[in-house]
Order: C-alpha cells, then structure tokens, then sequence
C-alpha cells in the first residue's frame, strides 16, 4: 500500500511541474463539469483543472438553469502537451462555451495572477488516470481530427434542422417516388412527419460503412459467403485508414462519446464496429494485429460499461455476448489461428464468463437463431 502512496506522490509532484493547466472562466455556479471520467457539480469559486497529465483528454459540461434543469452535454477533446495551458471562457448569452478565443493579453494576464487562481484550480483526478489511459491509447490525433464534428463540439443531443425541401441540381425539388402498391397508413403517417437531419457541422465524422457488404459483381455464392463473413467490409473500411489498427482507435473514440460524451450516435456507431469485428473469420489470419489489440479494447470497455446500463440496453438481446460467442467460435474452431491468440481469447471469455455469467459453452455448436441465411442461384 505504501509502495502505491509513493508512486501516487511522485506523479503528483512530476504533474506540478509537467501537468498542464485549464483554466475555465465564468462557469455558473452549480454547473456539471467532467473530465475524462470524473465529473463534478461546480462551486462559486471554479475556475478550472490542474496538473492534467498530458495526452488525450474529453473535457465536458452541462448547463443547469434557475430551476435545476440539466442540459445536454457537451464536450470537447484536447490533446494536452506537457505543461500547457489553456484557457476558455462562459458565454452566458448562449449557456454554452464562448466560441470566440481568450485573447494572448487575458491569457497573460491570467498566468500573472496564477499563484494567486492556483487555489481555484481542481487537481486532476489521478484514481481515473490508468484506466482512461486503457481506454483510449489507440486514438491518434490523426484519427481525433478526422472523426469530431467540423464545430469541435461533441453533443449528447444534436441540434436537427428539417431537410424535408432538398433540391436537386436544378433546383427544384424531386417528384415522390411512385408506389406500385397501395400507400400503408404508416407510410401516410412517416410522409406528415418533418424529415430532420443535423445542422451541417455538428455530426461525428465516423467513417461509413460500404452500401453493400459484397463487391460489385459478385455471384450469388459469393454473395451468400460476404453475408456470413464482414471481411471484405472490414477490408474496405480499413482501407480509409493510415493504419489497419484505426479501425480499434475508432473503436475507442466511438465508446468515449457514449460512455462520457453520452453520445447515443456513438454507441450506435460502437455496437456497429464490435458486431462488424466479430463476424470477420477471413480477415484474422491476414488482421492479427487488429484482432489482438480489439480482445484487448473490447475487454477494457466491458469493464466500464454501467452494469445497469449493460442490462437496460444490452441485455435484451445482448449483441455483445452473440457477437462475442461467434468471434470466439471461430477463433476456436480455425486451423490458421495462432495458438497465442486463440489463448488470449479463451482468457477473456473466462474473465467475462465471471463477470457476467456468460456461458460460452457448446461454441462447436451454431446456435439457432443464428441459422444462416443462402442466396439461391
């Protein structure tokens, strides 16, 4: 235990002198304001956070008004550099951050006076370091730039806009598609509503999936073996990439924004990467990097996952565990496999087994309500 104070004390005095600082201007009372994951409820004298280690780091808040009522989060991501400092302000008008920079001078000013603010000045939560840390350590500020929002705000709830006039390249609006059967009472009824999409700018970026999931020209054998092995889309988004193993730090990003974020664009996203993971038995042998380093990820994830959240929205029909209980009898059943992966994977459908009282028993045999379905020629 002691050995523990001890390593807690070195990095705390290493970060008064590394930590970078974020100053915060303004924040009303009683705000909600995180970082990474520790959030808290912010006092009258708040001014900001110290002694952030540097690295990647997701920075958030929630406006509360007169009559205690939580806003939507919103947030950003920053790579902090050794000893850095930086600083943003409140904008009352808009509840939110100010979008217009602190000027050099304030910022001057505020270093002068930082003996003084230091008191106002939260310590970084050092207990969350490790784990944030697993979390995200495949998300490259490569990857960070491609996939926020063009506005650098990441929200919980996106602001929509109707899209309901979209005009075509002459400007005038497209003719309905003509229906050669009789329109259902829930078409009449979705035609009513407003077609909402987001305001251009706010939306995560993340890289999109193939329209379909076989090469153009493909037979209806070839068709029916791409519907029961992702590789060839897992191939093509991999392609997007400098590096095949983004495709994990999009992974971890995708999480982060639901699990901080509270992103439910990026769960969606998540949930669709993990099932695309796991049904890629062509891809392993030639992606071994990526296989290993998702056991590892996926594994860090589960850990984090509320577990009445894992309940409320997984268990019902828990994507996670059939989506698993597939990549590991594949992993189990194949002769290309290398033994050091396959023992990985064995080790984490134990560990999850004990957590969660998975059974991952019987994977020799198909399950069935996982029956494929063929394409006849």
């Amino acid at each position: 235990m002691s050995d523990c104070l001890e390593i807690d004390q070195d990095l705390a005095r290493r970060l008064l002198l590394e930590g970078a600082t974020l100053v915060f201007l303004d924040v009303p009372q009683g705000t909600e304001f995180g970082i990474d994951m520790k959030s808290w409820n912010t006092g009258e004298k708040f001014k900001g956070v110290k002694m952030i280690p540097p690295g990647l780091h997701y920075v958030y808040y929630n406006a509360i008004n007169k009559d205690g009522d939580t806003a939507p989060r919103v947030g950003f991501i920053h790579n902090f550099k050794k000893s850095e400092f930086v600083a943003k302000k409140w904008d009352p008008e808009t509840e939110d951050i100010s979008t217009t920079e602190v000027s050099e001078e304030q910022i001057s000013r505020i270093k002068a006076d930082l003996l003084n603010l230091d008191k106002f000045l939260g310590p970084y939560p050092f207990d969350v370091w490790k784990r944030w840390k697993n979390l995200t350590n495949k998300i490259s500020n490569d990857l960070v730039s491609r996939l926020i929002p063009q506005s650098g705000q990441i929200r919980s709830a996106l602001e929509l806009v109707s899209s309901e006039f979209k005009s075509s390249s002459s400007g005038v609006s497209p003719p309905k598609r003509r229906r050669s059967r009789p329109v259902t009472v829930e078409e009449k009824e979705e035609d009513l509503l407003p077609q909402l999409k987001a305001v251009p700018g706010t939306e995560l970026r993340f890289t999109e999936f193939p329209e379909r999931n076989y090469p153009e020209g493909s037979t209806p054998a070839e068709i029916t073996h791409h519907s029961l092995d992702s590789s060839y889309v897992l191939e093509t988004i991999i392609a997007n990439f400098p590096s095949p193993v983004d495709i994990v730090g999009e992974l971890q990003f995708a999480f982060v924004c639901f699990l901080v974020g509270q992103s439910l664009e990026a769960f969606e996203h998540w949930k669709r990467l993990v099932g695309l993971l796991c049904s890629c038995e062509d891809a392993i042998p030639k992606r071994r990097e990526v296989f290993d380093e998702f056991l590892t990820v996926l594994e860090n994830q589960l850990v984090e996952i509320p577990e009445d959240f894992l309940v409320d929205i997984v268990a019902s029909n828990n994507f996670v565990y059939h989506s698993l209980r597939s990549l590991f009898r594949t992993l189990q059943l194949s002769d290309v496999v290398d033994g050091r992966l396959k023992s990985k994977a064995k080790r984490f459908q134990e560990r999850l087994t004990i957590k969660f009282q998975w059974d991952f028993s019987h994977l020799d045999q198909e399950d069935d309500d996982e029956a494929p379905v063929i394409v006849r020629t």
